[in-house]
């Protein structure tokens, strides 16, 4: 089994552990590593986070293969920089799957010297998900550790979960979305070309070709801050398909028009902050009526992020 391998690279003799997905990163999942980081300090012992990559909700097809709020690379960057001491990545497959839960703890148990875990209310583990956090906490009764569960993290009457700020995102609700992550939902891709479309029409953007497996907010037109150069821009970005021209494109595109710059940025990468829907794209009877609109989303955008900067 290639996760015992992967765990017994960090063989220590006493850890406090949390396990989960953690997509996104969410409010809910910073709670739990704060505490965790923080327990762990007063134990005087690393603290530890077990992930997995492909996400198991999208090994399952729970969720789309471009429903992700986080790629990998971004997720151990976010859970590290909660001061995680070590961020164990498990290739989630079928083998890892079928897995009974206590058997996956025996050997979390023997590679890391697990004293204490720290569970989400919701969590399960292991085959069929039987390894809820009651039976979890059978298990470390039997092997010698403890188990903290702790409770749903609420905005207003909603959870805070993954699934929720999917749902945000896809109804353009980014503002929303935002404070259920603690920051603006945010996108990071190259600078590519594309049609050249908004040059012509004097509004030129930056094409971003952004991983597959990133949840693009819904179609629409959105006050957002692009990070490239390490200099901070205001933007406004397209997330669509151009239906004012011919030959719509097949997919959405991400393409965020950069103010008070004249540079292309191509083959750079560029990083892209959600913060506040606009409008939805629309249809309009010609570039003119498109160009006079995206100037007042100009005007919209700089009252917006005027005092954001």
């Amino acid at each position: 089994m290639d996760y015992i391998e992967i765990l017994k690279q960090t063989l220590t003799k006493r850890s406090w552990v949390t396990i989960g997905a953690f997509d996104g990163v969410h409010i809910g999942h910073q709670t739990l590593f704060k505490k965790l980081v923080e327990g762990a300090r007063q134990a005087q012992c690393p603290s530890i986070a077990i992930t997995f990559d492909p996400l198991p909700a999208l090994f399952f097809h729970r969720i789309k293969t471009d429903h992700m709020l986080s790629t990998i690379d971004e997720r151990v960057s976010l859970i590290e920089s909660m001061g995680v001491d070590r961020v164990i990545v498990l290739n989630f497959n079928q083998e890892l799957a079928d897995v009974q839960a206590e058997s996956f703890m025996q050997e979390v148990k023997k590679a890391l010297g697990l004293e204490k875990l720290l569970a989400g209310f919701n969590f399960t583990l292991g085959k069929d998900h039987a390894g809820t956090v009651t039976l979890l906490k059978t298990i470390g009764n039997d092997l010698d550790f403890n188990v903290e569960v702790l409770p749903p993290i609420r905005h207003g009457q909603e959870i805070v979960s993954s699934s929720n700020i999917r749902r945000l995102l896809k109804n353009g609700e980014v503002v929303k979305a935002g404070i259920f992550l603690a920051r603006p939902y945010d996108l990071e891709g190259k600078v590519v070309h594309g049609e050249h479309r908004g040059g012509k029409l004097g509004i030129p953007t930056a094409n971003l070709s952004i991983p597959a497996e990133r949840l693009l907010p819904g179609i629409g037109v959105y006050a957002t801050l692009a990070h490239v150069d390490q200099r901070t821009y205001l933007s406004v970005t397209n997330v669509g398909v151009h239906p004012t021209f011919d030959n719509p494109l097949p997919v959405p595109r991400v393409e965020p028009h950069l103010l008070d710059t004249d540079e292309s940025f191509y083959d750079k990468t560029l990083k892209l902050e959600f913060i506040e829907y606009l409008r939805p794209e629309v249809r309009f009877p010609d570039s003119r009526a498109l160009v006079a609109q995206i100037q007042l989303d100009i005007q919209k955008t700089r009252k917006i992020l005027a005092n954001g900067q």
